[in-house]
């Protein structure tokens, strides 16, 4: 918004760990002491980080996922313990950086922020602040002026004192010299495994063994809230379906749009590339005296890798398909049967032969027709969806204890979903929007047991749902999950045992002796060129002692279970160009800026009290 913010996005990520995130907007408990509540997700110096404000972020975090993966994307996958913590990670660092701000009498007057706000690009129409602009902003944040202003008084000094930690930082010249030769450098490896699945037979838990587990990883089986709901849904394209287009409407739809439905003249043929004109005129004259063996000529002497073992085949195109202006000219001014040639394009030069002509025509009725109908249905869909959103919108909302009145004045169909949770799954088709499950999980669903608003979960579709049965976060009893235990600890302890073997392995290799394992072919491997590998097997491969070749180094693959490297060759880069290479000793200035900050940050936390409560961060609302 500002452009201190604007040039500081880099700071500004530094201080959240994981993505940019405005301090703005975050709600003014984010700054006060005087919040407190059972839902506390953590205390920063008496400062609470509540469960709302946690879940806020999360949800925001998930967002940027979905805006990055895809609106589809099953975003459910990230919502990790992991995850977790580093969203919490995040919202501590800025709480500590606020802190120091509030406590060092660092913070912007009213004025000076007040200043800015009316000199904000954002706010700006025809070279004058816009209050309407501005208001706008605040209602899409849920924010009063007052409240923002306090924000924002806290906020920029906030990004200024990060900058000034992270902005001093540089790595030494030769240091970061060293460095980009180690991240060019490349080795040459080959991979053993010794995989975990084949030892699960030896695995035989006991009861104890399985109670154990599932006591210390009951997170693993806590069934989150979840509800069964029932749903109509007004879709664009089932109401073109339900008023399908007339015989006599798609020959008018034919008959006013023929002209279009013409077939440009296409055109096969062979070609021969070489890079020479000399080259191309004695395969052209091999060719004319054996036109029978062009395909050979071709597969013997092209050097275009796309077509030369189909014998140069083009296949059928008109004008505009073809590659090169050059080649569309000469085969479409040939004659069936002919070879021409050399012609020169800008990828060589050619040897041509045509082998088919279709004419340019119009397609009849009968091939258009299907084309025809689904064009007019959904034309015809999308004006009575048009027509009749705002009135289903409207009874859905005016009659909010049952979805028939609805399902019965439009001809819809109530459906019943199965178990649906907070977190979208594309596989649920409508019932994976984001927008239709949280109003699902709203107050008014869950407690008033009304419906939901007709939510457009996507363009031409909307959806109104309600709430049949609902199910708080629970642990799932032993016995129910017994089974799935059991895999767990298995597919652990088999991981376990490949482990131990390959460690085994791994010491008699080291000692020079022949551990009996099936290498790989060998790849060469960089830090910026992993060749498959797992970025735990390039740490590790990079960094095994190489003086002595063959080197090994041996990687845990999780329940995979492990697998040995062999380094048999370095190959070192050459020496940095600062040139070539300035966005990487740039990039290295940064990473040290991002260390230096992680460290200042690393001591605030030292000094601060800081009390985590893993109930309310692991629970899913």
């Amino acid at each position: 918004m500002f452009d201190f913010v604007a040039k500081h996005k880099r700071v500004l990520q530094i201080i959240l760990g994981i993505t940019i995130i405005p301090f703005a907007f975050f709600g003014l408990q984010t700054y006060t002491k005087s919040f407190r509540g059972s839902d506390d997700v953590a205390q920063v110096d008496g400062t609470p980080v509540s469960k709302r404000e946690f879940e806020d972020e999360l949800r925001r975090q998930q967002d940027r996922l979905r805006a990055v993966i895809g609106p589809d994307a099953d975003v459910s996958q990230f919502d990790t313990p992991e995850f977790r913590r580093n969203v919490l990670d995040a919202l501590i660092t800025r709480h500590l950086m606020l802190e120091q701000v509030a406590t060092g009498r660092l913070a912007e007057s009213r004025r000076q922020v007040v200043a800015q706000l009316l000199a904000a690009p954002d706010f700006q129409e025809n070279g004058k602040f816009s209050q309407e602009r501005y208001l706008a902003y605040l209602r899409m944040r849920g924010l009063s002026d007052e409240a923002n202003v306090a924000m924002l008084q806290l906020e920029l000094p906030a990004a200024r004192l990060a900058g000034a930690i992270a902005d001093t930082a540089f790595q030494p010249r030769t240091v970061a010299e060293r460095m980009i030769a180690l991240e060019s450098q490349q080795r040459e490896v080959a991979e053993a495994q010794i995989p975990a699945a084949p030892l699960e037979a030896q695995v035989k838990p006991d009861a104890a063994a399985l109670k154990a587990y599932y006591d210390a990883n009951q997170i693993e089986f806590r069934q989150p809230e979840r509800v069964r709901a029932e749903y109509v849904v007004l879709s664009a394209e089932q109401l073109g379906r339900d008023n399908p287009p007339t015989e006599a409407e798609l020959k008018a739809a034919y008959d006013a749009h023929a002209s279009q439905y013409g077939v440009a003249e296409q055109r096969r043929a062979s070609h021969i590339l070489v890079k020479t004109k000399e080259e191309a005129e004695k395969i052209a004259a091999e060719a004319r005296e054996h036109p029978d063996g062009f395909a050979a000529l071709a597969k013997k002497y092209s050097q275009d890798t796309g077509s030369a073992a189909q014998g140069g085949d083009l296949s059928w195109s008109d004008r505009e398909g073809l590659a090169s202006k050059a080649l569309a000219d000469a085969i479409f001014s040939m004659k069936e049967g002919e070879i021409s040639g050399p012609v020169k394009s800008e990828f060589g030069w050619h040897v041509i032969k045509l082998t088919g002509i279709r004419p340019a025509h119009e397609r009849p009725f009968d091939e258009m027709k299907a084309a025809l109908a689904a064009q007019l249905e959904a034309q015809q869909g999308q004006k009575k969806f048009a027509e009749l959103a705002e009135p289903f919108g409207n009874i859905v909302y005016e009659q909010s204890d049952s979805l028939k009145p609805a399902a019965d004045k439009y001809h819809l169909k109530v459906e019943q979903s199965g178990w649906l949770t907070r977190q979208p799954d594309p596989a649920l088709g409508v019932l994976a929007s984001p927008k239709l499950l949280a109003a699902l999980f709203s107050d008014d669903s869950l407690r008033q047991k009304r419906n939901t608003d007709a939510i457009e979960v996507k363009p031409g579709v909307l959806v109104a749902a309600r709430v049949l049965e609902h199910q708080a976060e629970k642990l799932r009893p032993f016995d129910e999950v017994k089974a799935e235990v059991e895999r767990r600890v298995v597919r652990r302890d088999a991981a376990a045992l490949a482990r131990k073997q390959g460690e085994a392995k791994l010491a008699l290799l080291q000692k020079g002796e022949d551990a009996g394992l099936q290498w790989g072919a060998p790849k060469t491997v960089s830090r910026r060129a992993p060749a498959g590998l797992s970025p735990a097997a390039v740490q590790r491969v990079m960094t095994v002692p190489a003086a002595k070749l063959p080197a090994y180094a041996g990687v845990e693959r999780g329940e995979q279970g492990y697998a040995i490297y062999r380094v048999s060759k370095v190959i070192e880069a050459a020496p940095a160009d600062p040139q070539k290479n300035a966005a990487e000793f740039a990039g290295l200035d940064r990473a040290a800026g991002a260390a230096q900050f992680d460290a200042y940050v690393a001591g605030l936390r030292a000094s601060a009290k800081i009390e985590i409560d893993q109930e309310n961060l692991l629970k899913k609302q």
